[in-house]
């Protein structure tokens, strides 16, 4: 199964009335091996949804947003450029991608509230949801380990925020506000030191 590393920016926290407008992601093959990265911004329709607090967490204004792509162009966009990365070959002209991209896992930091919009956006433009309903949450996963380890006398952070379990595993932003791309790459980063501690975890019998 290849596995989608996704990061969206919105205007606020609602799915049904906030909108996305921006979608960052690293594709890897079965093997966990990188087949590119995606990164594109999104104009919203509903520009009432637009809050100042948003902003300040991702930086971007209106007006950087004005020559974006709408999320009905994006959704498909995004859906060929993982058939493409994959090598998957999809006959011209159609349109439904669910028997290639069904088995595409997609993970992230508390992923769920991305998949949400993500969802949203698919409903609210009458597109059909292609991906596979099996997701991985870098949030749930870090906070199982985390307890392990901490019972195990080991010291572990002491919040679950992306931020927090980089700096855990020795990464960092490049500046304080979110990229999609960026959060998407540091996620996938983390994601795999993740799987490197379950590897040396050991069951006494």
């Amino acid at each position: 199964m290849p596995f989608l590393v996704l990061d969206l920016e919105m205007t606020g926290p609602e799915p049904d009335y906030n909108e996305i407008i921006q979608i960052g992601a690293v594709l890897f093959d079965d093997n966990w091996v990188e087949r590119g990265q995606y990164l594109t911004n999104v104009y919203p329709e509903n520009k009432d949804a637009f809050s100042s607090s948003s902003e300040k967490i991702h930086n971007l204004s209106l007006a950087e947003l004005e020559d974006a792509p709408m999320i009905y162009d994006v959704l498909p966009e995004m859906e060929e450029w993982i058939c493409t990365q994959l090598g998957l070959r999809v006959p011209k002209g159609q349109l439904d991608r669910t028997p290639y991209l069904r088995d595409l896992i997609i993970c992230g930091q508390s992923v769920i509230n991305d998949i949400n919009f993500l969802k949203e956006a698919y409903r609210y433009e009458k597109q059909k949801w292609p991906y596979s309903r099996v997701l991985l949450d870098l949030h749930t996963l870090a906070y199982f380990t985390f307890r392990v380890l901490k019972a195990n006398g080991r010291k572990v952070p002491d919040r679950l925020s992306l931020t927090a379990i980089a700096s855990y595993f020795g990464f960092a932003r490049e500046d304080g506000f979110h990229n999609a791309l960026e959060d998407a790459v540091l996620t996938a980063k983390c994601l795999k030191e993740v799987f490197k501690l379950s590897e040396q975890l050991k069951i006494q019998p």
